[in-house]
């Protein structure tokens, strides 16, 4: 395009016509010579680097660019004007200070006597783009290492309920041996330490059994700064502040504690010579856009923003904060399962996380969960049936068992045998659906929740509720699939989450005890 062989009255109409037609393209349109010239640039293209298409026209590319994009972009110039079509893609900051990239194509502009008399530019922002493959990308590598995660925490669960099952029997069995305490003990312990960074992993993984009820944030916020200011140090001032006078979500509660206590003793390790840890509650609603980039439904979310003014983190550390062992610290001074595992519980419970950090000047970490506006009622027939099951008595009472770990299930029928359990045993849902239907005396369902085959804990459940209503059932697991807290209709079932001991069984079985 040569706006200078356009002459007379005609080819000024027809240039600014032409020019119209240009400027209205959403795509930035050049042409230079082969002296390195701009000759014609439409609106998108001159504003892309700060001018006017009057004040391009006639400078040299070097000038139009600047340095920053001219070093990246005159090889590719060279070959356009050597005659070789090509696309490339190159970035620059952008007039926001934030960073931009574009991909441009130069086509090159032959004479009739074949020689390159100079380039158009055809120009397009991928800056988008360019954040959502990011986004994108970023979204795919944490759900591979959840799965990876998750299935390795649910195998190691397994096992760890084993382990303590035989070791507290053994305590049991040799109160008064010297050697329990010596080697028993400390076993347990390890054991007990093993299962909560198991329990970490699978907050990552989103796996996690969640016991989500309304909770008023604002007040939980209350409770968690005064053990903040009794725990952290007094060179670390603490302060809360609400947008709103009620905020109100369904999540689980101890969960959030946790998150918010992992957050803080960041913020801690952030300011060793001390500073300020500031915690603020807001509503705040989400566009589609913002939405999308946090991958949950727009509407309404509560905000808990945990800040602090501490050293911040650089941009190679945030890429990675939430990738679970990924830690700063020295070594042996945390696992690298902190952030991972709010990262995890938020999503889990349907949030999503944001982060910002700036080197010396600090760091926001601010957790979004769904808003609940109105409170819900009391399922009132669930917790009824609940009293009514709870006059069962347990002793003697036949007790179907379906796990299809066959170690775990030797460990609870021991336990449930302590607790004087008549036990049945199924290694898969459809066996003991099987064993429910011709088995008229089985009066407690104690099932895994991940099981092989068509029919795993949950769907039993469900068989066991429409073929013999009032069986009591209670699920077990140390891992659930995604998607965030329990079904609704499990919400009165008792979960005992694997590893449990003698007395958590207990505990969970209690309602059905004489």
């Amino acid at each position: 395009m040569q706006t200078q062989d356009l002459q007379g009255p005609g080819g000024r109409r027809s240039e600014w016509r032409l020019r119209e037609i240009t400027d209205a393209i959403p795509a930035a349109i050049a042409y230079f010579d082969r002296n390195w010239v701009f000759r014609y640039a439409n609106k998108g293209y001159a504003e892309w680097f700060g001018w006017t298409a009057a004040e391009v026209e006639g400078r040299l590319i070097r000038d139009v660019v600047g340095p920053e994009v001219f070093d990246i972009v005159a090889s590719h110039v060279q070959r356009a004007l050597n005659g070789e079509q090509l696309t490339y893609e190159y970035s620059l900051t952008g007039r926001d200070g934030n960073p931009a990239h574009a991909r441009s194509t130069l086509v090159p502009d032959v004479g009739p006597d074949g020689q390159v008399r100079g380039c158009y530019v055809h120009s397009m922002d991928v800056t988008e783009q360019r954040h959502t493959q990011a986004a994108l990308a970023q979204a795919q590598k944490m759900e591979a290492i959840g799965q990876l995660t998750g299935g390795l925490a649910h195998d190691f669960n397994n096992m760890l309920t084993v382990v303590i099952g035989n070791l507290a029997a053994l305590k049991e069995s040799r109160p008064d041996d010297p050697l329990t305490e010596n080697y028993v003990e400390p076993a347990i312990q390890a054991a007990n330490r093993g299962a909560e960074l198991i329990r970490r992993l699978l907050g990552f993984a989103r796996r996690q059994p969640l016991e989500p009820r309304p909770v008023e944030v604002n007040e939980l916020i209350l409770g968690m700064s005064k053990l903040f200011r009794r725990s952290l140090p007094g060179t670390i001032a603490v302060s809360t502040a609400s947008r709103e006078p009620l905020l109100r979500a369904m999540v689980d509660a101890h969960q959030l504690e946790n998150a918010l206590l992992n957050l803080a003793l960041n913020a801690r390790d952030a300011m060793p010579n001390g500073g300020e840890l500031r915690i603020e509650s807001s509503l705040e609603t989400l566009s589609v856009h913002a939405a999308a980039d946090l991958e949950v439904p727009p509407g309404d979310y509560v905000q808990i923003a945990v800040s602090d003014n501490g050293m911040g983190m650089d941009g190679s550390t945030l890429a990675r904060v939430f990738e679970p062992f990924f830690t700063t610290k020295q070594f042996g001074m945390g696992s690298g399962l902190g952030m991972s595992m709010v990262y995890g519980f938020v999503k889990q419970s349907g949030g999503g996380v944001r982060i910002r950090s700036r080197q010396a000047r600090g760091t926001t970490v601010a957790l979004l969960l769904p808003h609940l506006p109105e409170p819900e009622p009391e399922d009132e027939d669930g917790m009824a049936a609940l009293s009514a099951a709870g006059q069962l008595p347990l002793a003697g009472k036949l007790v179907l068992l379906a796990e299809d770990d066959a170690d775990v299930r030797t460990v609870v029928r021991m336990q449930l045998a302590e607790l004087g359990c008549v036990v049945v045993e199924a290694e898969n849902g459809a066996e003991a659906a099987d064993l429910v239907e011709n088995i008229p005396a089985i009066g407690l369902v104690i099932s895994d929740v991940v099981m092989p085959g068509a029919m795993d804990g949950r769907a039993l459940a469900r068989f066991v509720r429409r073929f013999r209503p009032g069986l009591p059932v209670v699920l077990m697991s140390g891992y659930v699939q995604p998607g965030g807290a329990r079904p609704e209709e499990e919400r009165d079932l008792p979960l005992l989450v694997k590893p449990f001991t003698r007395e958590k069984l207990f505990a969970a079985l209690r309602p059905w005890a004489a």
